[in-house]
């Protein structure tokens, strides 16, 4: 199932950013704690930080955004432009809070140039929000589908380079997204991309196993639709179905409803048709990332050795035929490749 959140945060700020320039008020962190009983995720206070945020020095202009139980603002904290998630008063309740509490408590750690960048959180209700920093070139989504873009095969080995990395480094911090999309990757005004939207993600168990379906179904591995134990391979099956989403700029399974899409991906091995043209080593990744067995699948640390050898030979043939064209090819011609 798709996250609660069905919004792309489409936001960021500068990374200078202090929380010192401005008064922040000191959460009671006990009585947040006493909404929960032991068998929830709290956010605990280990005093090394300060994120709770005072809803004062939030400015709220544009909405970019809105979904069933929230909205999402483009604004302002202490004249940074940052992006602000607020849940609906009105459909706040206690597995809402949880998973609000959750992402609190999995953001505030991570620190990331292929993440998202977390600032603060308002946890004292009604104001219950996650300030975010602003993405100024919107989502990896919208860029394929609402301003038609394409990715030439450089831009989306570097796209999945990023997002490889962004993942790899969660991974490594036990933390599965359990949503990878398009639609929560966002690219900063220097086109580096980041992952987003934390509102299903989960710290991995000790076992390193988890159960419970969620994320959104043409996306989601098979272990994850048919409600078995999965571990962080489910991100990586994920991941296979974005770069196909870079290749074509098409929804997957577009033919299909999400249902059908889950039920073909399970009972008949059902995958996205990898288009003809695609660069070989690129396409036998797709199939290694949706392997049927999530031990077939490799780890993003082994992906991103295979997209940086890529892109390599892509920059070693582009500079070959540039040599060929000011050598022989081009004679007569002026050279325009010093």
């Amino acid at each position: 199932m798709a996250s609660v959140f069905l919004w792309s945060l489409q936001l960021i700020i500068n990374l200078g950013f202090s929380h010192s320039q401005c008064s922040l008020l000191n959460v009671d962190h006990e009585q947040f704690r006493t909404k929960y009983d032991t068998n929830h995720v709290t956010i605990p206070n280990d005093g090394t930080d300060v994120w709770e945020i005072n809803p004062k020095y939030l400015k709220f202009e544009n909405k970019v955004a809105s979904g069933s139980y929230g909205d999402l603002y483009k604004g302002t904290y202490c004249s940074q432009e940052v992006a602000i998630k607020i849940l609906k008063p009105e459909r706040v309740n206690s597995d809402l809070q949880k998973e609000f509490a959750q992402e609190v408590y999995i953001m505030r750690k991570v620190r990331h140039k292929n993440v998202v960048q977390f600032i603060g959180a308002c946890t004292k209700p009604p104001s219950l929000c996650i300030v975010t920093e602003f993405m100024y070139g919107g989502s990896v989504y919208d860029y394929l589908h609402k301003q038609r873009g394409v990715f030439t095969l450089p831009s989306l080995l570097k796209v999945a380079i990023d997002v490889s990395k962004g993942m790899d480094y969660l991974h490594q911090n036990n933390i599965i997204h359990r949503d990878l999309k398009a639609a929560n990757l966002l690219m900063d005004e220097n086109e580096v991309v980041k992952v987003a939207d934390f509102g299903v993600a989960r710290v991995k168990a000790q076992t390193g196993i988890m159960t419970a379906e969620t994320g959104t179904y043409r996306w989601m591995a098979p272990e994850v639709i048919e409600h078995k134990p999965y571990d962080h391979k489910a991100d990586v099956f994920s991941f296979g179905i974005v770069l196909w989403e870079l290749l074509t700029g098409k929804i997957p399974y577009e033919y299909l409803t999400p249902l059908q899409a889950a039920v073909g991906v399970v009972q008949k091995g059902l995958r996205p048709t990898i288009p003809k043209n695609t660069e070989p080593k690129l396409a036998e990744l797709l199939e290694k990332c949706w392997q049927q067995d999530p031990v077939l699948r490799p780890d993003f640390s082994e992906i991103i050795e295979i997209l940086q050898q890529i892109a390599k030979v892509q920059v070693g043939d582009y500079r070959l035929a540039n040599f060929y064209l000011c050598s022989g090819g081009s004679k007569g011609k002026s050279c325009r490749c010093s």
